[in-house]
């Protein structure tokens, strides 16, 4: 399940991202219908799904400030307005990275994808050691690399 901030709502993305995601992707006033949802009680509502992905553009309310939990994965997209149509290419890529394929090797886990298609990553605290740098390509070229943090 990929659970989308409220700032994408209106861009058509979640269109872009069921053509490749065979999971359900909606946006997290679907939770919680007919209710303001503050910043803070998304984990709650995300805490409350199975194996939720949650995708947003609001670094800065959600980058190193969202605790890590073994029921979601966060992924904060650092993408201006102007390019945030680019972030179904992104995502996709992301997701062919071996410690992202799955929604079980998801879980757990904080990302922050930069405009520089940097990929750092907040591992569970049971993983062990630094987790392995990877490198591929996006659709246009260009490159996603991931280093632990």
């Amino acid at each position: 399940m990929l659970v989308l901030d409220e700032q994408l709502l209106g861009r058509d993305i979640e269109r872009a991202l069921r053509r490749w995601y065979r999971g359900s992707v909606l946006f997290v006033t679907d939770l919680r219908p007919g209710t303001v949802i503050k910043d803070e009680a998304i984990p709650s509502l995300l805490r409350q799904q199975t194996q939720a992905t949650f995708l947003t553009i609001n670094e800065v309310d959600f980058w190193g400030k969202v605790a890590i939990n073994d029921r979601f994965c966060a992924v904060c997209l650092v993408v201006p307005d102007s390019q945030v149509r680019a972030i179904p290419a992104l995502l996709r890529a992301v997701f062919r990275l071996a410690p992202f394929r799955s929604k079980a090797r998801r879980m757990g886990k904080v990302l922050r994808v930069t405009r520089r298609c940097e990929l750092l990553h907040v591992q569970r605290s049971r993983d062990p050691g630094p987790a392995p740098y990877h490198q591929v390509s996006t659709p246009k070229g260009t490159a996603l690399r991931e280093r632990s943090m």
